[in-house]
């Protein structure tokens, strides 16, 4: 139960870093992209100063302290990482295929932990459950729909960011899903557009 209500709050201010998204396209509709581009980069470097003072001087980041998990006490969270990979995907795809990738990121990640730990089918090895991976493939499929009309493209990309989410742990799943699932279905639809597919 306390790994649980770990994770819950772990996973409500995950969420709400939807809060960048929202703030790259406010910047972008009353500037340009370059600017939107230029607050984030300046969030990430915010983030990372903050978290480099913490390491350095052993400092704890009020609240925040408390929801890192342990590989994350000496090093980088994985805000730092979530931001990184806003960055690059907003850089290198068309805007609706970012922002599927994004928002798979964030949505069927916490998906993934939160449904995970309620579930009773365990993979030892890879320490989530089936009712996880599930849960992610479901919630990424949902969001893809919402922002983009081509299925496979939709389902390209939930299945990368699911199979990044259980298979590639030693890698910060905040960077690698965003950069995984929009380079598929970026290179996806270039292909389909080749052929007059899409």
């Amino acid at each position: 139960m306390e790994d649980l209500i770990f994770e819950l709050k772990r996973k409500l201010v995950h969420l709400s870093s939807v809060i960048y998204v929202i703030a790259y396209c406010i910047i972008k509709d009353l500037f340009s992209q370059r600017t939107s581009l230029l607050f984030l980069i300046f969030v990430l470097i915010s983030l990372s100063f903050a978290e480099f003072l913490q390491i350095k001087f052993n400092k704890k980041i009020p609240f925040f302290h408390r929801l890192y998990r342990e590989n994350e006490r000496n090093g980088f969270s994985g805000s730092i990482y979530l931001v990184l990979g806003i960055v690059i995907a907003f850089s290198a795809f068309e805007f609706n295929i970012a922002i599927t990738a994004i928002l798979m990121m964030i949505f069927g990640d916490a998906a993934s932990a939160i449904i995970g730990r309620l579930g009773n089918h365990k993979i030892d090895h890879l320490r989530i459950s089936w009712e996880g991976i599930i849960a992610e493939f479901i919630f990424d499929v949902a969001v893809g729909f919402i922002f983009l009309n081509n299925v496979p493209a939709i389902l390209i990309m939930a299945f990368s960011a699911t199979i990044v989410e259980v298979l590639l742990k030693p890698v910060d799943d905040n960077l690698a899903v965003p950069v995984v699932a929009g380079f598929a279905g970026q290179s996806l639809l270039m292909i389909l557009r080749i052929f007059g597919l899409a």
